[in-house]
């Protein structure tokens, strides 16, 4: 069986050359890239994020990345976001004051963290859902986070019979806020899984076996 291809998403985040090397470690055939042949024929896309949320939505339109993020969740084609990647998918970010929005993908505001010491750096527990495949085999395992703000509360409605709600996974700094949510094609992780030792690997793995 061939490796999965995976993009991991090239528009001036930071560091993503540890992304690359945790995806190429669990078996994925990684291409570091913004162009849309890449993007959107990928078997899946690695979004990630490092910084301000308004500097990275700012990258993320640059290089067209919203609309062609949108066309592959719209067609059933796998996504993950991380750390500032998981926080554009929702409505909006809240920095100094300065609202800017997000893609939409989940309601919900990214805010500073209620706790004392910020920023949250280093490891920590999460609680997963039944039924995580993300997190199958390891829930009780620690993953590494570095990050000042967050979404806190959870608001999504089931407004047809038919539909699955998004599994959300919780961590506690100062109080709840998301770890990571799984919503058909479309994850994402507070947390850096490339960052979370042996645990993110397993996670990562886990991901990329849905993409076969």
């Amino acid at each position: 069986m061939s490796a999965p291809r995976v993009t991991v998403l090239d528009y001036g985040s930071g560091n993503v050359r540890s992304a690359v090397r945790a995806l190429e470690h669990v078996g994925a055939n990684v291409t570091l890239s913004a162009t849309p042949d890449d993007v959107l024929n990928a078997d899946g896309l690695v979004v990630p994020g490092v910084g301000a949320f308004a500097t990275v939505m700012k990258g993320l339109k640059e290089v067209d990345a919203l609309r062609m993020i949108g066309r592959r969740v719209a067609g059933g084609r796998p996504v993950l976001g991380i750390c500032v990647g998981l926080q554009i998918l929702f409505d909006e970010g809240v920095e100094h004051g300065v609202r800017t929005n997000g893609m939409g993908e989940w309601p919900g505001t990214v805010e500073r963290l209620q706790a004392e010491v910020v920023p949250h750096m280093g490891w920590n527990t999460v609680k997963a859902p039944e039924g995580s495949r993300l997190f199958d085999g390891i829930d009780d395992e620690r993953f590494y986070f570095v990050h000042s703000y967050g979404v806190q509360r959870w608001q999504f409605e089931v407004t047809q019979p038919a539909m699955k709600p998004p599994l959300v996974t919780w961590a506690d700094h100062g109080g709840p806020f998301i770890a990571a949510v799984e919503n058909g094609p479309l994850s994402a992780t507070q947390f850096h899984p490339e960052k979370s030792g042996d645990a993110g690997a397993r996670l990562l793995a886990n991901w990329t076996a849905g993409l076969r």
